[in-house]
């Protein structure tokens, strides 16, 4: 099916973002609605001056101040009545990464009757009330959907199918102001409009001027969540029979969310000081229970990989739920082992070489590299045992706030936990050229294989892994040719009571010639998913991607 799509962008005194954001979703080829909602000077003039229709752009101006939600509602009407089947919200501060609408839009036209929203992958520069507050809001919505698919109901920039909101906005009312975003969310999922949510990064500008009115929106939010509860619960036999379909059940990794990561990582950091690392396990296992029995994608993603291994193993048997708590609870330990470590808990002989001799080579060699790590045992645990100097010379590659709170909790314990950390979503020519001068430097570039960055979906080979094509990221590999470096691999993994360190040469340098760069991507993806698999089937417990490896990029599983 193809969509017809506009973007509507509300706005109340904003404006120096504006015409930035309307000439990238012009470029898109979406035509765009302005709504000045009562601004004043000089964000009215800035605005009107927008207003260009034959240009694509139309400018809608309400005498005052009347609410986001209001105005976000008058675009709706204006975009229902030029024939839309599709419209866009992109808040009017710049906070909101562009470059994920045409992977929205994509996604639109795939599922055209679902709700593709961004799932926000907050930098540095969000405020840590903010982060909390949406917490609770999570929560409250959590309960209200008798769902964990919302995964962030407060994000202002997402595709609404039009048949869906205007049988909604004739029958019900919703929020006005800042309460508007959940409660059209909640509503439209109450009346069988499935949820898509994709990762986008969001950043809060420098000067930037939020029109959240602390007292006042707090309010207004809470009295929407007690009536959104009491509806619900008048309306539950019509809600449970509405449940909307699953649509793109493979997920991005980095939408997974944190599920409570850094209070849970303080928890563990407390009782290991107090019980050890024993006593951590058993004090841990209620949680693992719990993400065992609400992680459904995570629990299905480890049963279709255990099912996989098994098979390539020649393992008789089926994984069973015994098999999935096993699988949550090595995460677990991995967890509160790679604690242990930083804080000094692990005894000298916790950790072992498998080639000593491979392992000078690597410390030794005063050459800068990449490094290519996995999310296949513990590589976080080698790093937080090596020794300082070589710790020291290791620049790691992270992609969301995902490592930044495990290193937030990690900072606590030991100040140089979180050294030369590198936080990126994609690799472009001023990242390339910063880590260039690091590999100069003789430092080791530490990237992982295994995972897809969250704006480079497309840049993937799909090369056999577990007998099925998987997608590997071309990442590392067209890294390593820019850098013009060696490449090492690195595993860590867990033996019987001691963890045991792999480093091997893959390869002097990345050769990507002219004519024949895709095949040559492909060779090197492959080689790298050869050695991941047959680390992994040595103990495929200790495999922690709980996302669906084999989905290709449009979110549909294969093999």
């Amino acid at each position: 099916m193809t969509i017809h799509c506009c973007a509507i962008i509300p706005s109340h005194n904003h404006h120096a973002a504006m015409r930035g954001i309307v000439d990238v979703l012009r470029q898109i080829g979406l035509p765009v609605y302005v709504i000045d909602d009562g601004s004043a000077e000089p964000a009215a003039s800035v605005l009107a001056a927008l207003h260009d229709p034959t240009g694509g752009v139309t400018v809608i101006r309400l005498p005052d101040n009347r609410g986001k939600g209001v105005a976000v509602v008058e675009g709706f009407r204006a975009a229902i009545a030029a024939g839309f089947s599709h419209a866009l919200q992109v808040d009017a501060d710049g906070q909101h990464d562009l470059g994920a609408v045409s992977r929205m839009i994509e996604l639109a036209t795939e599922h055209p009757t679902a709700l593709v929203s961004g799932a926000p992958v907050f930098d540095g520069s969000a405020p840590m009330g903010r982060r909390i507050g949406r917490w609770f809001t999570h929560i409250w919505v959590f309960i209200e959907t008798l769902s964990f698919r919302i995964t962030d109901s407060m994000c202002g920039f997402r595709i609404y199918p039009l048949a869906a909101v205007e049988k909604l906005l004739r029958e019900e009312s919703t929020g006005r102001y800042m309460d508007f975003d959940t409660d059209i969310m909640v509503r439209l999922f109450w009346r069988g409009t499935p949820p898509l949510m994709v990762p986008v990064r969001v950043v809060y500008p420098v000067g930037n001027t939020s029109n959240f009115d602390l007292w006042r929106d707090n309010v207004r939010i809470s009295i929407m969540h007690t009536r959104l509860v009491g509806t619900m619960l008048l309306r539950l036999p019509r809600i449970l029979a509405h449940r909307p379909p699953r649509v793109g059940t493979a997920t991005h990794w980095a939408s997974l969310g944190e599920r409570g990561l850094y209070w849970g990582l303080r928890l563990c950091a407390v009782a290991y000081r107090l019980l050890g690392r024993r006593g951590c396990l058993v004090m841990m296992a209620p949680a693992v229970l719990y993400f065992l029995a609400t992680g459904r994608e995570q629990r299905r993603a480890s049963h279709a990989f255990l099912t996989r291994a098994f098979t390539v193993k020649g393992t008789a048997r089926r994984p069973g739920l015994k098999d999935s708590y096993r699988h949550f609870s090595a995460f677990a330990a991995r967890a509160l082992d790679t604690f242990i470590g930083w804080t000094g808990g692990l005894s000298p002989d916790a950790i072992t070489w498998a080639d000593r001799d491979a392992v000078a080579r690597f410390t030794d060699d005063p050459s800068g590299g990449l490094v290519i790590v996995s999310h296949f045992g513990n590589a976080e645990l080698s790093r937080a045992l090596l020794d300082k100097p070589t710790r020291d010379r290791l620049v790691i590659l992270v992609h969301t706030w995902h490592a930044q709170n495990y290193n937030r909790v990690l900072r606590e314990f030991r100040p140089d936990a979180a050294v030369n950390t590198v936080e990126v979503t994609q690799i472009g020519p001023d990242t390339a050229i910063a880590l260039k001068e690091h590999v100069e430097a003789g430092r080791r570039v530490v990237i992982a294989g295994d995972r897809v960055p969250i704006q480079s979906a497309d840049r993937t080979s799909r090369v056999p892994f577990l007998g099925a094509p998987a997608g590997f990221s071309q990442g590392p590999y067209i890294l390593a040719a820019l850098l013009d470096c060696p490449v090492w691999l690195l595993f860590c993994q867990r033996e019987g009571g001691r963890y045991v360190l792999h480093v091997e040469r893959f390869t002097d340098r990345v050769v990507l010639p002219r004519g024949q760069r895709t095949q040559a991507l492909a060779a090197y993806a492959e080689q790298y998913a050869r050695r991941l698999q047959a680390h992994a089937l040595g103990d495929p417990y200790q495999w922690f991607n709980f996302f669906d490896f084999w989905a290709d990029r449009t979110g549909h599983a294969v093999g």
